[in-house]
């Protein structure tokens, strides 16, 4: 069984910084791609960016440049690094430990706020 515990959500201002982490449990962590999703009130939940286990990254066109995902598969963890904070940025983010289409696992979410 899997669990993801999330971190390091909070208040910030616009332009601001935060880092996010995904702790996850169990063994297939490493063979595993990580993402992170966020879901603002009223929206859809969307993509933000996702790391392949081999360390292959892509991010959602509204990110590049401003957020970097990152995984440490030594503890288990997964990273978004948040620079350039804007406040449509404000939502809860979720972190997902993608194994295949059926093996897939999510985060409780933590709540990110950027205030103008």
């Amino acid at each position: 069984q899997v669990q993801l515990v999330e971190s390091g959500g909070g208040l910030v201002q616009a332009g601001g910084s935060l880092r996010l982490s995904c702790a996850a449990s169990g063994s297939i962590f490493s063979i595993s791609a990580m993402a992170w999703y966020r879901q603002a009130p009223g929206k859809q939940r969307e993509l933000v960016a996702r790391i392949s286990s081999g360390g292959n990254t892509n991010y959602a066109n509204s990110v590049k440049g401003r957020f970097t995902i990152s995984r440490d598969n030594a503890k288990n963890t997964a990273y978004l690094q948040m620079n350039s904070l804007k406040p449509e940025d404000t939502a809860v983010y979720f972190c997902n430990l993608d194994r295949s289409i059926t093996r897939q696992y999510w985060g409780q979410g933590t709540q990110v706020t950027v205030s103008s």
